[in-house]
């Protein structure tokens, strides 16, 4: 499991490296009021996958690590204690939410017309990056810390 856990680390990274992307993109965009390009699409895309593979290793990890095994044994006990509450609800609900924030965005951008694009990026995959910076364990916060970068 030391591995799914360093490769969720790593693609959070790669999440983060390409949202911003995107973000920094829309904005752009919506500035200098030029078309969507290839550029934009590949971006949005590669956060996407990331996203997805994310999804899937956090899944892995929730269900081989203990933290369903809580839930089972009663959600009055997991919401006392702020390390098991931020992990079963807090990151577990809003990165599911970024997820489907950027599914959602990735599918409405595509079927928006061009002058509409970068207003609609922004505001799916600002809220989904805003969500997953929130949810992250940052190492600042002490109840909650893992390391920024963690080895195999």
């Amino acid at each position: 499991m030391q591995t799914v856990l360093v490769l969720h680390n790593i693609i959070r990274w790669l999440i983060l490296i390409f949202g911003i992307v995107t973000v920094i993109n829309a904005l752009s965009g919506i500035r200098s009021k030029r078309a969507y390009s290839v550029k934009d699409d590949k971006a949005s895309l590669f956060f996407m996958v990331f996203m997805d593979i994310q999804l899937l290793l956090g899944l892995i990890l929730f269900f081989t690590n203990g933290w369903f095994d809580k839930i089972k044994a009663g959600m009055s006990e997991v919401m006392k204690n702020n390390y098991d509450r931020f992990f079963i609800i807090e990151h577990s609900l809003l990165m599911v939410m970024a997820w489907i924030l950027v599914h959602v965005g990735r599918t409405v951008v595509k079927r928006s017309d061009n002058d509409k694009k970068f207003k609609k990026m922004m505001l799916y995959f600002g809220v989904a990056l805003l969500l997953i910076l929130l949810s992250i364990p940052w190492s600042f916060r002490p109840e909650i810390a893992r390391p920024l970068f963690r080895g195999f």
